[in-house]
C-alpha cells in the first residue's frame, strides 16, 4: 500500500502530492471546469455563464505562492475574457481547439517545463493538455475517458468549486494554505 498525505479533500498519494508542490503553472479549460458546462442563450443573442466565487478566490490565492494561471478554451467569449481579467489571469487563449499546441506556447512564454505544469479539464479536447503536464486533473463530472487519462480526479464538479479544490491542494502542497487572505472575486 502506498503512502498518502491528508488534504482538505481527503488523502492523496504522497508521490502525487509531492508533484503538486513542484507546479508553477496551472492551465484550465473553461466550460465544464470554471463553469458547470451550461451555456445560457437569450432571445437577443446574449450568452450567460455562471462562475463560482470560490474558484475565483482560489485563483487569486495562487499568486501568493508563485503559481501562474492560464486558460485555454475552444470557444470565444467576452464573458470569459472579463472574468479572467478580473481574476488576474495573465494567459488567456480562446478559440483554440488544439489545446496541445496552445499549452506548449504558454509553457514557452512562462519558461516552465512539463514537470512544473498541471492542467484541469473535463472533456476530450483537454487530453492534449494532460499530455504536456506533470499532473492532468479531471473534474468530478468529467467525461469517463478523460477521468481515465487523468492523474487526479477532483471530488468537486466543474463550476461548483473544482478549481478551488485544485488551488487548495496546490497551496497546501506548498505550505501556503493557512496564510491566504483576501476577498472573494
Amino acid at each position: 500500500m502506498s503512502a498518502t498525505t491528508e488534504t482538505l479533500y481527503g488523502n492523496i498519494d504522497t508521490a502525487l502530492f509531492s508533484r503538486f508542490s513542484q507546479i508553477k503553472l496551472l492551465v484550465c479549460d473553461v466550460d465544464g471546469v470554471f463553469s458547470d458546462g451550461n451555456i445560457y442563450l437569450g432571445n437577443n443573442g446574449e450568452e450567460l455563464k455562471g462562475f463560482n466565487t470560490k474558484d475565483g478566490y482560489g485563483i487569486k490565492s495562487l499568486d501568493s505562492c508563485g503559481v501562474d494561471v492560464a486558460v485555454i478554451t475552444g470557444r470565444r467569449s467576452t464573458i470569459v475574457e472579463n472574468r479572467m481579467n478580473s481574476l488576474g489571469v495573465k494567459h488567456l487563449v480562446q478559440g483554440r481547439v488544439d489545446k496541445d499546441s496552445a499549452i506548449k506556447e504558454i509553457m514557452a512564454l512562462c519558461g516552465v517545463s512539463k514537470h512544473e505544469v498541471a492542467s484541469v479539464g473535463d472533456d476530450m479536447p483537454d487530453i492534449g493538455m494532460f499530455a504536456n503536464s506533470a499532473i492532468g486533473i479531471a473534474v468530478a463530472d468529467a467525461h469517463p475517458f478523460v477521468k481515465q487519462k487523468a492523474d487526479f480526479v477532483t471530488l468537486t464538479k466543474g463550476g461548483k468549486g473544482a478549481v478551488r479544490e485544485v488551488c487548495d491542494i496546490l497551496l497546501q502542497s506548498k505550505g501556503s494554505l493557512e496564510s491566504i487572505h483576501g476577498a472573494s472575486v
